[in-house]
């Protein structure tokens, strides 16, 4: 008999939404998270959520369920809940409806998984061996873990943002980015033409200025561009989502970190220089003035290029030194913002305002203790999600797309995104390269995520599923990778389990692969989720 009916791994947004739903349904579950803190990069600092905040569309509409009850709790916080029932009833437009504080996120997520107290909840990561994961054929039975415990289960969803589960599970999953060849996507592998936060002056790339022979200035890779359309590793950028706030009694300043190498920010000296300019902290309606710095605000933000790519593959032990390396460099720039005389003074007194909040992160000198990892791992199933996935057919191949997708459970509203993976030097220039968003004549579409999407292939594993990794390219995931569609997926894969328990005998159980989809889509839309692309609406794009 297995300990449990559902093991949930991951500290994330989906692994919350798969737990809270498991629990709500009676099943016997566990929830294991590799971080001590649960909630993912939303309670990281991402607050200016990515919901009604471009204005070609709307994409609260897409909205439902667990994500929507979250919201509303967050509202009843806030004491605008009438004002959110009102902006759904009548679809209105009102981003900062959707906004909200990481530290009150963690507040009423901690309330609301203590409000199933047979819900078990274990802080233990994976033990990183072979024998991490005991399996029968494609049946997974158990999981060790770094607390010395093993914990078996009838089902296991992976929701983690590096689907470290999938691959102990042995569960096939790509890094990195596919050549166009692979999915015939017109926006994979290498971009010819990155528009979007690019070099808009030139830029030496050299320490001595146009000696090749002396070397990179720091932050630019030597590999050679490449052919446009050619894959390879690279990941789209990570970055801390740093909540800032120029309110006095709440602000700590923006602190030299120790080892702060001034070569560091060569290259922004460089760029001002050439007459670049650099940006300012906004507010963008997170509640009680604080900023959300989203990473890609500018040519030279707090975007990581190049320095995540071991990241998804990587041991724990290299992660935590990722993060140091990567604190040390963004705490250094927000100083360098700030103090560094070749800044001009108007941009050094507007970062000066500001100062880190001291109600957020208090364990961690109120600086964010995760990275916001925007792309790791991602599953390959029997269905792949792809650029064709998520546009109109009349701009992509009529064989790669269907009028919609099989077994939708929930709906992607969002462009294919994804940051700069690179920067290089371009014809002797420095260069960033690799975003995608919002591509000059690329129609996308909001579409349905499909169920298949979520599981493996049989002979892999069929008491998996992946919530946060699911099968997808690179320049699909882009679409998928919203933390209320994570809410959306993690519901989704609980009834899926919660179905094929009631389906299956105490001897057999029912594989993923072969939940009805009827039931399951029955018991979505009761719940309250999107899973009908038609019913959310369209980008309109003349408003671009």
């Amino acid at each position: 008999m297995a300990d449990f009916d559902i093991a949930i791994y991951g500290s994330t947004s989906g692994a919350v939404a798969a737990a809270i739903q498991a629990a709500r349904l009676g099943r016997k579950t566990v929830l294991i998270s590799p971080d001590e803190h649960i909630g993912g990069i939303q309670i990281e600092g991402l607050g200016s959520t990515d919901i009604d905040n471009q204005v070609e569309f709307q994409n609260s509409t897409a909205v439902g369920g667990l994500a929507l009850e979250l919201h509303r709790r967050l509202s009843t916080h806030y004491g605008r809940l009438s004002q959110l029932e009102e902006v759904v009833a009548k679809r209105l437009k009102v981003p900062e409806m959707w906004k909200f504080e990481s530290s009150v996120l963690k507040r009423i997520l901690a309330e609301w998984l203590a409000e199933y107290p047979e819900l078990v909840v274990v802080r233990a990561a994976l033990i990183e061996d072979p024998s991490a994961v005991s399996r029968i054929g494609p049946i997974v039975t158990s999981i060790q873990l770094t607390n010395g415990q093993s914990i078996s289960a009838r089902y296991f969803i992976e929701a983690t943002y590096e689907g470290d589960l999938l691959a102990a599970a042995g569960i096939t999953t790509v890094v990195g980015r596919e050549p166009s060849t692979t999915y015939n996507e017109s926006l994979a592998g290498v971009r010819a033409d990155t528009r979007y936060t690019q070099f808009d002056v030139p830029v030496d790339p050299y320490r001595t200025p146009g000696n090749p022979s002396s070397g990179l200035l720091y932050g630019i890779s030597p590999e050679p561009f490449g052919n446009p359309g050619d894959g390879d590793a690279h990941l789209q950028a990570y970055s801390y989502r740093l909540p800032l706030t120029d309110i006095e009694s709440n602000k700590a300043p923006l602190e030299k970190p120790e080892g702060y190498d001034a070569s560091h920010y060569e290259l922004h000296r460089r760029y001002i220089q050439a007459g670049g300019k650099l940006y300012t902290p906004r507010l963008r309606g997170v509640p009680n003035r604080k900023t959300d710095l989203i990473g890609s605000e500018a040519v030279l933000a707090t975007d990581l290029l190049g320095m995540n790519d071991d990241w998804p593959t990587a041991s724990r032990a290299r992660r935590e030194e990722i993060l140091e390396e990567t604190r040390r460099f963004t705490m250094g720039l927000l100083w360098f913002f700030a103090n560094d005389e070749a800044v001009p003074p108007s941009i050094r007194k507007a970062w000066s305002d500001f100062g880190y909040c001291l109600d957020e992160f208090p364990d961690n000198n109120h600086f964010p203790r995760r990275l916001y990892v925007r792309d790791a791992r991602r599953m390959v199933s029997d269905y792949v999600i792809t650029q064709h996935t998520a546009s109109e057919p009349e701009d992509t191949d009529p064989a790669s797309t269907t009028k919609s997708e099989p077994e939708p459970v929930a709906v992607a509203y969002w462009p294919t995104d994804t940051h700069c993976a690179r920067r290089v030097v371009r014809n002797g220039l420095a260069h960033n390269e690799g975003f995608v968003f919002k591509e000059h004549g690329h129609k996308w579409k909001p579409f349905g995520i499909s169920y298949r999407a979520l599981v493996p292939t049989r002979g892999e594993g069929v008491n998996v599923l992946s919530v946060t990794c699911p099968s997808s390219s690179h320049v699909g995931y882009g679409a998928v990778r919203l933390e209320h569609q994570f809410y959306a997926l993690g519901q989704a894969a609980a009834n899926a389990c919660d179905i094929a328990l009631s389906h299956a005998s105490m001897d057999s159980a029912l594989d993923v692969q072969d939940v009805p989809y009827d039931v399951l889509r029955g018991r979505l839309l009761k719940q309250g989720a999107v899973i009908d692309a038609s019913s959310v609406g369209k980008p309109d794009f003349s408003l671009l």
